[in-house]
């Protein structure tokens, strides 16, 4: 991208518009706030940028001292951070995902609390592929902690396909990501 795509304007600036001074982490972290008590962001080098979005949002920050180990170092990073915050289920997404519609994480939290303890996550379908942001109970925060570094979000989630419910929503933000610059220009 050129740039941390966790502080690209959002929502998107056309040409000749002015700026509403909102990036794609702080339309995130106010998302989540919203069904969240606590917000945990995840930084790796990019910790002092990051950094005053995310206290004037009044999320917590921590440091993946490894981020060169991967995106699945960083999930492992924040997961630990909600276990030793004393929390034990979490509300997982990316930085570079367009937040979701209130009503999306409604329909989540809905089913994660209604759903039976067998099932250790809640992951957001449409048009039959899965998406963020989903949600893990302490089961499934522990097979992600204990999994090997150079394993991934989706390979656990599939060794414990048994244990995840998939919750179809009318909302193609569940399944956005901005990888390119073209692919932000089309949000």
């Amino acid at each position: 991208m050129g740039t941390d795509k966790a502080l690209l304007p959002w929502p998107p600036v056309a040409p000749g518009m002015v700026a509403t001074g909102g990036t794609l982490l702080s339309a995130a972290i106010q998302s989540l706030s919203s069904f969240s008590e606590m917000v945990i962001v995840v930084a790796g080098r990019n910790e002092s940028t990051l950094a005053p979005t995310v206290y004037a949002q009044g999320a917590s920050l921590v440091r993946n001292p490894a981020p060169d180990r991967g995106q699945f170092s960083s999930l492992q990073v924040g997961l630990q951070g909600v276990l030793s915050r004393g929390r034990d289920a979490a509300i997982v997404t990316l930085v570079d995902r367009p937040p979701v519609s209130d009503a999306t994480l409604r329909a989540l939290c809905e089913v994660f609390v209604a759903t039976p303890s067998d099932k250790w996550a809640i992951v957001p379908e449409y048009k039959g592929k899965h998406g963020h942001p989903f949600l893990v109970a302490r089961e499934m925060i522990e097979a992600f902690l204990k999994a090997p570094a150079t394993a991934s979000a989706r390979e656990i989630e599939h060794q414990h396909q048994q244990h995840v419910e998939y919750v179809a929503v009318d909302d193609p933000a569940v399944i956005l990501n901005v990888d390119t610059p073209q692919e932000y220009a089309a949000l």
